[in-house]
């Protein structure tokens, strides 16, 4: 924990970017490999027809990385609670700050709504979810005007998860090549400063 607390002080003092812990890195970036992937995935279902083997497979292999996902967010916020994240740059404007710290909230709210209310649609369903091949808890019984609503829930989650991911990474781009103010290089995996 020392060393951690170190390697901070010296980078503060060298005028490197704090940055975050290689663990935040790797969980930042795996979800976000993930995420995209599943927003991919879940759009492409629709041009998949119907009551035929190639859509069970893509529905099931969404659902097992869905659970997937909600595991790893529920481990980030667990590391987010325990390890503040580096401070922002001293210049970055107040408004700027705060657009960050709701958009993140919206960004974890969504990541946590987005995987239950398809879980919760599933269990609502006849299928249910399997985790690649185990079957899990169904919790629930079979009612299709539920499973309708937590899958209406489960698209306009989608929609807006999209959104923020697009407004995130266009943010991450403006501090990297506008701004040049160190912000996008503290999530960045590879050297200090780099």
């Amino acid at each position: 924990m020392s060393a951690i607390v170190e390697n901070r002080q010296a980078a503060a003092r060298a005028g490197a970017p704090a940055r975050y812990t290689w663990q935040a890195m790797a969980l930042h970036w795996l979800l976000a490999v993930l995420i995209i992937g599943m927003l991919w995935l879940g759009f492409s279902l629709e041009d998949i027809p119907r009551n035929t083997p190639a859509r069970g497979f893509y529905v099931n292999l969404h659902k097992s990385f869905g659970v997937l996902v909600l595991l790893l967010v529920l481990v980030r916020l667990a590391w987010r609670a325990t390890h503040k994240p580096p401070p922002l740059p001293a210049g970055l404007p107040g408004w700027q700050a705060r657009a960050a710290a709701w958009s993140h909230r919206l960004l974890y709210l969504c990541m946590l709504l987005q995987p239950l209310s398809g879980y919760l649609a599933s269990s609502f369903g006849k299928y249910g979810v399997k985790f690649f091949g185990i079957p899990l808890p169904q919790w629930a019984w079979e009612s299709k005007p539920v499973q309708t609503l937590f899958g209406t829930i489960h698209g306009v989650v989608a929609v807006t998860l999209l959104v923020l991911v697009a407004l995130h990474v266009a943010a991450a781009l403006k501090h990297l090549l506008v701004n040049r103010d160190q912000v996008f290089q503290r999530m960045w995996p590879g050297r200090r400063g780099g």
